[in-house]
């Protein structure tokens, strides 16, 4: 029987660092943000490499959770989910078996990491407002909170940090999650070029960030959109 993780986060959440974190188990398959193709081909949303992105995944919401549930050859699969993906007709239900977790980062550095990448920073673009809905959602559903990690947390005290997730997610922890060899991998979606510049060279998580960055102008009102999601999200945080 196979554990199915779908961590749910909006981009810039160091969400490519835990996915290569779980890669790096000897016992856990990886997706990358499989919902990713489907949104676009969806929305018409002008990211960047999304004709690449759109040509190369399956484009249709309900064969993605079709496959998703499917069978996988190992007995953790690890899915890096965006939520702001899923504006289609798959809800958080329709992911039935399912362990959902819920991945944060302060929205100050969201936002600086995001406008590095892309020029349009929107707070819908960044997902900390239907994450918490999902949150809620399967709060409801389970009586109790989901996982939620912060990527400051993990970056301050990667074992711990680790280690309290997995057993949340009833899984044993390795220190193997710790390091992982550099370089591209065949489950990268193929956007890695664009976004992955970073997480390509790395080999373990870099440890303590620094001071908050300070945004102004129109990336100070998407700050103070986000910041309310963030905060009720890290109430919650293990």
């Amino acid at each position: 029987m196979t554990t199915r993780i779908a961590m749910w986060s909006g981009p810039r959440n160091l969400s490519t660092a835990m996915m290569r974190s779980f890669g790096a188990r000897g016992d856990c398959h990886v997706s990358d943000e499989p919902f990713y193709g489907a949104y676009l081909h969806h929305t018409g949303d002008d990211h960047p490499m999304a004709d690449d992105v759109i040509a190369d995944m399956d484009c249709d919401w309900h064969s993605v959770t079709a496959a998703l549930s499917g069978p996988c050859a190992k007995p953790i699969w690890y899915q890096k989910h965006m939520v702001h993906h899923m504006v289609g007709p798959v809800q958080l239900g329709d992911l039935k078996g399912f362990q959902h977790a819920f991945l944060i980062r302060a929205p100050e550095r969201v936002i600086a990491s995001y406008a590095e990448k892309r020029e349009v920073v929107t707070a819908e673009g960044l997902g900390f407002a239907q994450q918490r809905a999902w949150f809620e959602t399967e709060a409801d559903r389970l009586g109790h909170a989901p996982p939620v990690v912060d990527s400051a947390d993990v970056l301050a005290d990667p074992a711990g940090t680790l280690s309290r997730l997995c057993t949340a997610l009833g899984i044993a922890w390795t220190d193997s999650m710790l390091h992982w060899p550099a370089g591209p991998r065949d489950t990268d979606g193929v956007w890695a070029p664009h976004w992955y510049n970073r997480v390509l060279a790395s080999t373990g998580f870099d440890g303590r960030e620094g001071p908050l960055p300070v945004p102004t102008g129109e990336a100070e009102r998407v700050r103070d959109e986000c910041r309310p999601h963030y905060d009720f999200m890290a109430t919650h945080k293990l």
